[in-house]
């Protein structure tokens, strides 16, 4: 639910609902999204497993939905960062300047991106995480709580 707390946050969606293979509240299965494409213009993908997201949003944009990322109003974004489609940073996040987070990453509470950093796609910076200057983080990276990058 951390995903539809940050869509919330946003102010911007006017109906939030879910595909989900395990949940009772889901209004379908993850392979249903063709089937609501009429209904939403927006989808995103909150899996924690880097691949399946991956390929879900390319899915996604092929059948026409907008990817957007979903920035938890109580995280800062430096005006010159560049968040690409389906990223999530949550709460009390530090995306600084020049960063660049390439499609599909996740950004937890209270991880730090320092200036210039690149997070390659796919990538789960976790919670408390730092991330040094300059640094290059590799596609597909998941970092244990609390991990210093350098």
């Amino acid at each position: 639910m951390v995903a539809k707390e940050i869509a919330e946050s946003t102010g911007i969606f006017e109906k939030i609902d879910f595909l989900d293979d395990n949940n009772p509240i889901a209004v379908g299965k993850t392979d249903d999204y063709q089937k609501f494409r009429d209904r939403y213009e927006c989808a995103v993908v909150a899996i924690g497993n880097t691949e399946f997201r991956l390929k879900l949003i390319n899915e996604l944009k092929d059948t026409g939905y907008k990817v957007p990322a979903l920035v938890h109003e109580r995280a800062y974004i430096s005006p010159s960062a560049v968040i690409s489609d389906g990223c999530f940073i949550e709460p009390m996040a530090v995306v600084n300047t020049d960063v660049r987070l390439e499609t599909g990453c996740i950004i937890s509470a209270g991880a730090v991106i320092n200036h210039n950093a690149v997070i390659e796609q796919g990538c789960h910076i976790n919670c408390g995480s730092v991330v040094g200057a300059r640094k290059i983080v590799p596609s597909g990276t998941v970092t244990s709580i609390g991990t210093i990058l350098e």
